[in-house]
């Protein structure tokens, strides 16, 4: 059937390899899945509660296990797997706090004097097809909402990552989750095209490109399924005349080279008004320039390696084309030789449409410093942008800043005055070509259920 693979980006090293499932095997472990959310369904809100609590108590025992794997899948800084875990422990909390509450259905009077329920009822097994950004956090962020609304759960993670979707199964187990509710699919993409369509399937979730994006909900829309998309963006932060600069800077850098920079709401785009441009590019291309790239596991290692040098090779592209097409490199946009796929933090400047680092998604540590005249001008090409995830707005007026958040922004979060990424009580997720639907904050439990109209007409 073939193999997956992992390799270690920081030595190009093979970690582990792992047979593809046939067809035929995938749709078994789907049927296991079926048959053990027909007994979860059945389980009450509190009692489900209970595992999900669990669960969030085992992330924290094997904090230091999951962060390790995590840096020698993905290569990512190995202090940011610790806060990764902590943030899926938090998210288990959340959800076991307030899943009872919010699944619990409410009553409505009806004109006619009789009453009206609201149920939210689970529907059955929701797939997930998931990135390597953030091999544990990807994926508790959509499967603790089901398991807590009563959905079975299935995994498709990312090649790269496949050790830690494996781990993660198996802690979900041992804290208690009942068997196949929660399954690992080793498949290739077209047996992921199959189980989309498989009848046992309710609902599909997938977080990466657009263009995975838009052949998954093809996929699912021709088999009449939901889905909830999380896709890429290339996120603005504006820089406005009257912020704190040194903050700016040193959130703006936070946020462009967080998690090696692979981030789908990592800051990419720096639109800053004309009155502080210069003055913030010098400190932030002095910051940007100053960062160390190196072996994750080293404690002053700024940046990681990429995940895979393919993906180096792709965004050392897209610079190139971006400097071929007028923008100018201030820091950085060399591709290093030697053993790992490591990239430099790199800023561009003249930064304009047509060009890559204008247009398009940079998935590592590159900035695109763009000058805008004022705030006007600003916003204008924040939202000049096919993208529409999250974005950030830096002022000493904050309630000036908020409402130019609400009313100016159009993207599905926005972070003032700071670097963000998820908050467990918060709404995830964007609009535009970054796709549609909401995970956390308790939006993310209602995404995949029925919501039933019961209407008792005499008693």
């Amino acid at each position: 059937m073939g193999q997956m693979k992992t390799v270690n980006p920081a030595t190009e090293e093979l970690i582990d390899t792992y047979e593809l499932m046939s067809l035929e095997d995938a749709k078994a472990v789907v049927d296991r899945c079926h048959k053990a959310f027909g007994e979860w369904r059945k389980v009450s809100l509190e009692d489900r509660a209970k595992v999900i609590k669990a669960i969030g108590a085992k992330l924290r025992e094997k904090k230091g296990e999951l962060a390790d794997l995590m840096s020698r899948e993905m290569g990512k800084v190995r202090a940011q797997g610790d806060g990764e875990i902590d943030l899926c422990a938090g998210i288990c909390d959340f959800t076991a706090e307030n899943g009872p509450s919010e699944l619990a259905g409410e009553e409505r009077p009806l004109e006619s004097g009789s009453r009206g329920l609201v149920q939210y009822a689970p529907i059955g097994v929701v797939y997930g097809i998931q990135p390597w950004n953030f091999p544990c956090y990807q994926v508790v962020r959509y499967a603790i909402a089901n398991l807590m609304a009563g959905n079975g759960v299935l995994l498709k993670h990312a090649e790269s990552c496949t050790g830690s979707g494996l781990a993660l199964e198996k802690l979900f187990r041992e804290a208690g989750l009942p068997e196949h509710l929660f399954s690992v699919l080793l498949i290739d993409h077209d047996t992921s095209d199959e189980i989309i369509a498989y009848e046992k399937v309710r609902g599909v979730t997938l977080t990466g490109s657009p263009g995975a994006g838009s052949h998954v909900a093809e996929k699912a829309g021709a088999a009449l399924k939901k889905t909830v998309l999380e896709l890429g963006s290339n996120d603005a932060y504006i820089v406005l005349e009257d912020a704190d600069l040194d903050r700016a800077v040193k959130q703006c850098v936070t946020g462009r080279i967080y998690n090696n920079g692979e981030t789908c709401v990592a800051a990419k785009r720096f639109i800053v008004v004309d009155a502080v441009y210069d003055k913030f590019r010098d400190a932030f291309v002095e910051a940007m320039g100053a960062l160390k790239a190196g072996d994750p596991f080293d404690d002053d290692s700024d940046l990681g390696p990429m995940v895979t040098g393919k993906q180096r090779d792709q965004l050392h592209e897209q610079v190139e084309k971006s400097v071929a097409n007028g923008a100018r490199i201030l820091c950085g946009g060399e591709k290093p030789s030697g053993k790992g796929y490591y990239y430099p933090a790199t800023v561009l400047e003249n930064v304009e449409p047509g060009q890559p680092a204008y247009d398009d998604e940079l998935f590592g540590p590159v900035a695109s410093l763009i000058r805008a005249k004022d705030a006007d001008d600003a916003f204008r090409i924040a939202n000049d942008s096919r993208f529409g995830l999250g974005g950030g707005v830096f002022s000493a007026d904050a309630e000036k800043a908020i409402a130019l958040a609400k009313e100016d922004f159009d993207t599905g979060m926005v972070f003032i005055n700071g670097f963000g990424l998820a908050a467990p009580n918060i709404p995830f997720g964007g609009v535009k070509d970054s796709g549609y639907g909401r995970e956390h904050g308790g939006f993310g439990m209602k995404e995949f259920v029925n919501i039933k109209g019961i209407q008792v007409m005499a008693e």
